[in-house]
């Protein structure tokens, strides 16, 4: 029976389906089609998409880790000691305080960072410190009549070595050098070499900087014998002068309230100035009687009421790194869900890839 005239009812059931005439375009979207190359790369697309988001927590956690504490382990120094030692037009010697060990050889590297010619002259008499209001023609008189264990020049921007070696005669001596160009050494153009008594020592690094800080602020000296000389250079990394000053109380505890009197009644192990300006050097020279830890700071004023200080492990294993709070809970959960979101990511790529459509139209997929 048919339907009614003007009644619609269900007449697109057996209407032909008419396609438009050539040039007409087809405006309705749903019977638009995504083109099968573009169909089957779509589920890959959304998978990788999801893979991100495990990606993204992962990476995330990675970054939360907590850093372990900066530690700064010695090295052992040899018989045979090399250092390096720069000649700047200030004029100064960077470092200024050279170690080494009596019956060996000291080689020292000299590097001219600056425009005019420079000398490494070093004493021959020991433990006598030359006067600065000396006139270079008695400077040059003390040399003629002492002679020198070394005498270099370095010409600007050149570098020269001096090998000088001592004897066991020597031992805890310092011999000083100075550099004999006119007026050089009368402007602080001066240094030592001291000799230690105790055989090979050790050799730390430590630097300053401007945010009141030591880096690292653990130093740890191992040592099967005693007493042992502790060599440290120190490098400063900011343009604030500092000073690094070790106390020779091994276990006690300094504060900003009370190390100036105890320095007083116990004198540190060496209070060395550190000068100012990036890239200063200086060497820390002392010796240690026993083993223990011991508490080194800076004593311009302010700079260890900001926070610093330090501590040197000497014979004793400086304390494992305490780890911050974990956020590893909420870490999980985020990884967990990520990882249940990639699972269904390439399920469904999966299925699409077979079905040939993602996702199929309403009514297809049978025929």
């Amino acid at each position: 029976m048919s339907p009614p005239a003007g009644d619609s009812y269900n007449t697109h059931i057996n209407r032909p389906q008419v396609r438009p005439p050539s040039g007409d375009t087809v405006t309705d979207v749903r019977t638009r089609r995504l083109s099968p190359p573009v169909r089957r790369a779509l589920p890959w697309l959304v998978a990788g998409l999801l893979l991100a988001t495990v990606g993204l927590p992962s990476a995330a956690a990675l970054g939360a880790l907590p850093s372990p504490a900066l530690v700064g382990f010695s090295h052992p120094e040899g018989a045979n000691t090399s250092a390096t030692v720069n000649l700047t037009d200030q004029p100064r010697f960077a470092p200024s305080s050279l170690s080494a060990n009596p019956n060996a050889t000291l080689s020292v590297e000299l590097v001219n960072n600056g425009s005019y010619d420079h000398t490494f002259t070093l004493s021959r008499v020991p433990n006598v410190v030359l006067d600065p209001a000396w006139t270079p023609a008695q400077l040059d008189a003390f040399f003629a009549t002492n002679g020198s264990l070394a005498n270099v020049s370095v010409a600007p921007g050149g570098t020269a070595w001096a090998n000088v070696t001592f004897n066991a005669s020597t031992s805890g001596e310092s011999f000083e050098f100075v550099s004999v160009v006119p007026y050089q050494f009368q402007a602080g153009m001066s240094g030592f070499v001291n000799l230690t008594a105790t055989g090979p020592g050790v050799l730390l690094m430590e630097n300053t900087t401007d945010s009141y800080a030591f880096v690292p602020a653990v130093l740890a000296a191992n040592s099967s014998h005693y007493p042992i000389v502790i060599d440290v250079l120190i490098t400063n990394q900011g343009s604030l002068g500092h000073t690094f000053t070790v106390s020779s109380l091994s276990n006690y505890t300094l504060s900003p309230a009370n190390f100036t009197d105890t320095f007083t009644t116990n004198a540190p192990f060496v209070n060395q100035a550190v000068g100012s300006g990036v890239g200063t050097t200086t060497w820390a020279n002392f010796t240690v009687r026993h083993a223990g830890v011991y508490q080194y700071i800076c004593t311009i004023p302010g700079h260890f009421a900001n926070g610093m200080t330090g501590e040197l492990y000497v014979g004793v294993p400086p304390p494992a790194p305490v780890a911050p709070p974990s956020t590893a809970i909420v870490e999980t959960w985020v990884l967990f869900g990520s990882v249940g979101l990639l699972g269904i990511g390439v399920l469904v790529a999966v299925v699409a890839s077979y079905s040939g459509r993602f996702p199929s139209k309403p009514g297809e997929g049978h025929h």
